[in-house]
């Protein structure tokens, strides 16, 4: 029964990474373009694979996806910004790697005191979706706000609005997207799979 378990969860895993690797190539799967935003909906699958696998297993699912950006920024950058931003791993992996620790650990914590699931599921997400952007831009700040003017046009003095406005364009959609859509996947999914993983 153990090795059972163990061949699932091993088998989970390759579909979640097989997953990720799609969304980040090919395009409107993992980044949908609404107007001038792009919207990013990878976060919403490493919460997902947090709720069903567990913490750890969603951490490395995030590791993936950052640890593609990562490559990608030196064979095939997604824009200009990514060469020079997404190649320090801490901003491109560390802030991937957070989106399964924050919802694993909010989702776990809030099991305990919200009957609703559907409502844990969804806080997990959003405040995953949001430790990605939060991070992300907060890296960019700390070590590249002396390049703000080459990197973004704007002065020195305009780079942390500039990077708020971000977080309300984009990264509030994010969250508000993986809040709605990861409870209507995961649940279902977790019935499927319950008691073959624990």
């Amino acid at each position: 029964m153990a090795e059972k378990k163990k061949t699932l969860r091993f088998n989970l895993l390759a579909m979640f990474i097989a997953i990720i690797i799609l969304q980040t190539s090919i395009p409107l799967i993992g980044y949908i373009p609404i107007g001038p935003l792009s919207i990013t909906i990878i976060s919403a699958t490493v919460t997902i694979a947090t709720i069903l696998m567990g913490t750890r297993d969603g951490a490395i699912i995030g590791g993936v996806w950052g640890l593609i950006t990562f490559i990608r920024a030196y064979i095939w950058p997604t824009s200009p910004l990514a060469t020079i931003v997404f190649v320090n791993p801490v901003v491109s992996v560390l802030p991937r790697v957070l989106i399964g620790v924050v919802a694993g650990v909010t989702y776990h914590a809030l099991r305990k005191w919200i009957k609703r699931q559907a409502v844990s599921v969804s806080i997990a997400a959003i405040l995953g979706s949001l430790t990605n952007t939060i991070f992300v831009l907060g890296l960019i700040y700390l070590f590249y706000k002396a390049k703000a003017p080459q990197l973004y046009q704007i002065n020195i003095r305009e780079l942390m609005p500039y990077l708020l406005g971000v977080v309300g364009t984009n990264g509030i959609p994010e969250a508000i997207f993986s809040g709605i859509v990861t409870p209507l996947i995961a649940l279902p999914l977790q019935k499927v799979l319950k008691g073959r993983l624990d």
